[in-house]
């Protein structure tokens, strides 16, 4: 078959050719179908069925979740197509209280006699649970919204973009790369869609339409004399946005050691760059270990946070109640309630929200029908709070839930999740040429790469994509080997400078996993460049 051809008949919306493993299909939808159109009035009214038989089956509280779930993955290598991947997962899950207790059910069986029977299977449930609990599930009050909705802002939707124009597009980016001189080069888009629609016996008929992107590469360059390699990935943040986000606009550009994006991204550009910077990291020198002033960009920094903030202000995991992926938390509740437990110093804010515009967080209503809002987690260096849901906020003495509970499926409970976790920028002027100018010893790093980080999230180690040594407030050239090693105290601690706001950006996680059964959930995390001082460095080459 030629490409054209595969391209058309891929594009044509036949449904899942190909699915990732854990993805969930179910039978296809016909376009008649209320998913497709929308139908709010039909999904209230399948909504109120599923309340009405929770209640007449002894629920004293019900919320239910219909959801469409769409997601795309366009991968490519070289000049080659590798896969093309459309997935779509619908149905219910409903939630109840009965007998103080939880329960769930949930069916991609739409008609209204599979809907009032899963929500009986839930009261079912929390009876049986009921005969082992301890204490009664507590629920922050919550005012119900009546009829709203929200939408992810954006001016192009993805879903609506032609196969063709995309994989195009990649095998661009893929050719300019090769054509600079790459050994190997792969390239992916992803898409998420999720079209929710929330109702609670609080009042609420919440419709949501979500939409989130990722752009992303991996150039492999390899010297053919000595047969080592070196690979630079893609400076892309995953972001809330439609496909607009990888239609650049000059004003979202941030000139410095490489060129960065705040709102929009240049693929091809990124490419074309890291083509040469990949080709420099071969001849680059190793890092010597020892003390170093790190510089570290946001395209770093936000990994840092999701694991050494993030994770441990979670309060199931305080609290001991989860404990996959990586453990529990150190920041207990005698830290927090002591009120004055030294988190970092007095320039550390950080702040947890689910607003930010083209963030991954960013929704009107988590999926507990609560409205998103904004709230401090550091505050001037000291741990002031954590991020909780409705049935967890009275342990910690709040009247009202943060709006951060969430489920990856229709089919799977919700449940505390992480929302934007956020450092905020100094207040004062500061670029990140002005921050190296003061800096005598020390490592510019930009972009992740590997990490670890221990069971409680204390002690850590992370490492970047591009490093740069820093001589008497200057860039002395291009390293490598580089990791950093400190733990959460000691690192938000050594905080010397924030720049402002001009230089704030986002990076984030498409999926960063919870629970067991395992969830994904997206999130954003931003800072703008940072200066952390006398922090250790190790060397990482493996020595042969």
């Amino acid at each position: 078959m030629k490409r054209k051809d595969f391209l058309s008949t891929t594009g044509m919306g036949l449904g899942a050719l190909f699915l990732p493993r854990n993805s969930l299909f179910t039978r296809a939808l016909s376009l008649d179908e209320p998913w497709h159109t929308g139908d709010t009035a039909l999904k209230k009214e399948l909504s109120d069925v599923a309340m009405n038989a929770a209640r007449s089956a002894g629920a004293t509280y019900t919320d239910v979740r219909i959801g469409r779930y769409l997601r795309q993955f366009v991968v490519t290598r070289e000049d080659k197509v590798e896969n093309i991947i459309n997935t779509e997962s619908y149905g219910i899950g409903i939630r109840v209280i009965a007998n103080g207790c939880w329960g769930f059910s949930a069916t991609d069986h739409m008609d209204k006699d599979s809907i009032a029977n899963s929500a009986k299977t839930a009261v079912s449930i929390a009876k049986e649970n009921a005969r082992l609990l301890t204490e009664p599930v507590q629920l922050a009050p919550q005012k119900g919204y009546g009829e709203v909705s929200w939408k992810t802002p954006m001016k192009v939707n993805a879903f609506e973009v032609p196969i063709k124009d995309k994989v195009d597009l990649l095998l661009s980016v893929n050719d300019a790369a090769m054509k600079g001189g790459a050994s190997y080069m792969n390239s992916i888009l992803f898409f998420v869609n999720e079209q929710k629609y929330f109702a609670s016996t609080d009042g609420s008929y919440i419709d949501q339409d979500i939409h989130r992107i990722w752009p992303r590469f991996t150039i492999t360059k390899i010297d053919a004399k000595t047969g080592k390699f070196e690979t630079r990935s893609s400076l892309s943040a995953p972001m809330g946005m439609g496909y607009d986000y990888i239609i650049p606009k000059q004003a979202d550009k941030i000139k410095g050691i490489t060129t960065l994006y705040k709102n929009s991204y240049d693929m091809l550009e990124d490419a074309r760059l890291g083509t040469a910077q990949v080709a420099d990291k071969l001849g680059a020198k190793s890092v010597e270990a020892g003390k170093y002033d790190l510089v570290l960009d946001p395209t770093n920094l936000w990994l840092t946070i999701h694991e050494s903030v993030g994770h441990p202000t979670e309060l199931d995991r305080v609290l001991g109640y989860e404990a996959n992926y990586a453990g529990t938390s150190f920041l207990t509740l005698d830290k927090w309630k002591s009120g004055n437990f030294n988190f970092g110093n007095k320039e550390i804010n950080i702040i947890a929200d689910k607003l930010q515009p083209g963030s991954l967080g960013a929704v009107g209503w988590d999926d507990e029908g609560v409205g998103t809002k904004e709230w401090d987690i550091i505050k001037d260096g000291i741990l002031v709070n954590y991020q909780a849901i409705r049935d967890q906020a009275h342990i910690i003495g709040e009247r009202e839930s943060n709006g951060c509970c969430y489920a990856d499926s229709w089919s799977d409970v919700q449940f505390q999740r992480m929302p934007n976790i956020s450092l905020k920028p100094s207040v004062t002027k500061l670029t990140p040429d002005e921050m190296i100018k003061n800096v005598e010893k020390g490592i510019y790093i930009i972009g992740d790469s590997s990490f670890s980080i221990d069971q409680q999230r204390y002690n850590f180690q992370f490492s970047g994509q591009l490093f740069y040594e820093i001589k008497d407030g200057k860039i002395a050239g291009m390293m490598k080997d580089v990791a950093y090693q400190s733990n959460t105290q000691e690192f938000w601690n050594s905080c010397k400078a924030i720049c402002d706001k001009d230089d704030y950006r986002l990076g984030g996680s498409f999926f960063d996993g919870k629970g067991q059964p395992g969830q994904v959930s997206a999130v954003s995390h931003g800072s703008s460049t940072t200066r952390f001082n006398g922090i250790n460095v190790i060397n990482t080459a493996r020595k042969i």
